[in-house]
């Protein structure tokens, strides 16, 4: 894929060595942690001072759309004002909004979140598609054309989740299994198997990847597999375990840290940045040596 793809602008973060993504999750409990309301203008200062921090330290920034959008319009638009300062910083944007319906339905969250000039444009979005992959089709032009990517659930950490996920379809395939080889096959026909793909999933960093029938042991594949991994720091996984994790499967990998970097506040928000950003590159190049 060309530079101009979201797969090629994650492959210059990840030749940088910058491999983390940075949360914003501005939820109650961590605004008052900031001294800040627990309302829309809280939101939003936290969202413009991670942005500040992750610049040109991590490889991109994750708002949860949900801790905004509580605020009704006042939150949408101070996310609006969080997207703009990360645009105007050069920063990789993935919107945290889990869409997922069919049709036209699904094609207008993609419009809204991935489409040039919208108000809330991101350069990716996460997305649901247990109704199927090509559910997923309305997003597909804008990852084509116009260099935006996805993320869709594959394997994650809620308890709950492991009945879904680990269930077998009609192809004997685990519904996660599937999720993650729909988007290594969409990647090889889009980028003609060099670099790193567009589309990606979601994998918890916390599980046995194994029991839900996704084989870390495979080769990997071309294009690279984005995978963005929650779960690091706060929830315990190590990122020193990443290879252990994700083996051929985690060669594009996002590690998501939210609480490890926003816990304690504005102060020292910078040097936490740059300090879990450091230490996530320096692990995984140590595991690839």
């Amino acid at each position: 894929m060309s530079a101009r793809s979201f797969g090629g602008r994650l492959a210059a973060e990840f030749a940088a060595g910058r491999h983390l993504c940075a949360g914003i999750d501005p939820h109650a409990p961590l605004l008052a942690d900031w001294g800040l309301g627990d309302d829309a203008a809280g939101a939003e200062r936290m969202g413009r001072e991670v942005v500040a921090a992750a610049a040109g330290v991590a490889a991109c920034v994750k708002p949860q759309v949900a801790f905004f959008e509580r605020f009704g319009s006042a939150g949408y638009a101070a996310l609006e004002r969080v997207l703009a300062d990360a645009r105007e910083a050069g920063l990789l944007v993935v919107a945290d909004v889990k869409r997922g319906d069919i049709g036209s339905s699904f094609g207008a969250y993609a419009d809204a979140w991935l489409a040039p000039g919208s108000p809330l444009e991101a350069d990716a979005m996460t997305a649901v598609a247990y109704q199927g992959f090509e559910s997923l089709v309305g997003a597909f032009a804008h990852v084509r054309d116009h260099g935006k990517g996805l993320f869709v659930l594959a394997a994650t950490s809620n308890p709950e989740a492991r009945e879904v996920q680990r269930a077998a379809r009609d192809d004997g395939r685990s519904v996660a299994r599937a999720m993650v080889e729909d988007a290594e096959a969409f990647n090889a026909e889009a980028a003609a198997g060099s670099g790193v793909g567009s589309v990606g999933v979601v994998l918890g960093a916390t599980l046995d990847l194994a029991d839900f029938g996704i084989d870390v042991a495979k080769p990997a594949v071309r294009p690279a597999l984005p995978v963005l991994a929650p779960g690091f720091g706060h929830q315990g996984a190590r990122i020193e375990q990443a290879a252990q994790i994700f083996g051929g499967i985690g060669h594009a990998l996002l590690a998501n840290e939210s609480r490890s970097i926003l816990a304690g506040g504005a102060v020292g928000l910078a040097d936490r940045v740059r300090g879990r950003a450091d230490a996530i590159a320096s692990a995984l190049a140590a595991s690839r040596a």
